[in-house]
């Protein structure tokens, strides 16, 4: 401890800051090589849709965009393709931020399959809920393609289509 008494303490603080945000936004889920059966794939494939749509939700957008590689694809069946990390962030910024719009993964309908040297693919259907204008809750499915690369799982096509009116039970 004694190393750190002579260091300034702007440059303590930059360390303490620094470790913090890596620890914050340090991805919780093993590497590809260590996940060795389909409910460790499971648990990795949920982990990571759970960490960026609490991103997603919470607007922290520097969050959100870890999870997408930089030359990330995004279709979706009503808003077209985006193309990059910047635009895709820029777009959620401008569409998702301060609005009126909560994701959530439809329990029992996540699928992840191995990509063998490369990742994951996940399935699944989310919903979309309207908290403050109490509009009809939506809901589609996606896909997204998860790579495994230089230590970080990061999104590198993402399908968003077949959104609707979702037919809640009463």
């Amino acid at each position: 401890m004694k190393k750190f008494a002579n260091l300034p303490h702007g440059l303590l603080l930059f360390l303490f800051f620094t470790c913090a945000i890596f620890h914050l936004y340090a991805q919780t889920v093993p590497p590809l090589d260590k996940i060795q059966s389909q409910p460790e794939l499971d648990k990795a494939i949920a982990t990571l849709d759970t960490e960026l749509f609490d991103a997603y939700n919470k607007c922290d957008l520097k969050k959100f965009s870890s999870f997408f590689a930089d030359d990330v694809e995004f279709y979706h069946d009503q808003g077209g393709v985006t193309l990059g990390n910047a635009k895709l962030t820029e777009s959620i910024e401008k569409n998702i931020c301060g609005g009126d719009v909560r994701r959530e993964l439809v329990p029992g309908t996540l699928e992840a399959h191995y990509m063998k040297g490369y990742g994951a693919v996940e399935i699944g259907v989310h919903r979309f809920y309207h908290p403050k204008s109490n509009t009809p809750t939506g809901e589609g499915r996606f896909i997204s393609l998860w790579q495994y690369k230089d230590g970080v799982w990061k999104i590198t096509r993402a399908i968003s289509f077949d959104h609707h009116q979702a037919q809640l039970a009463k």
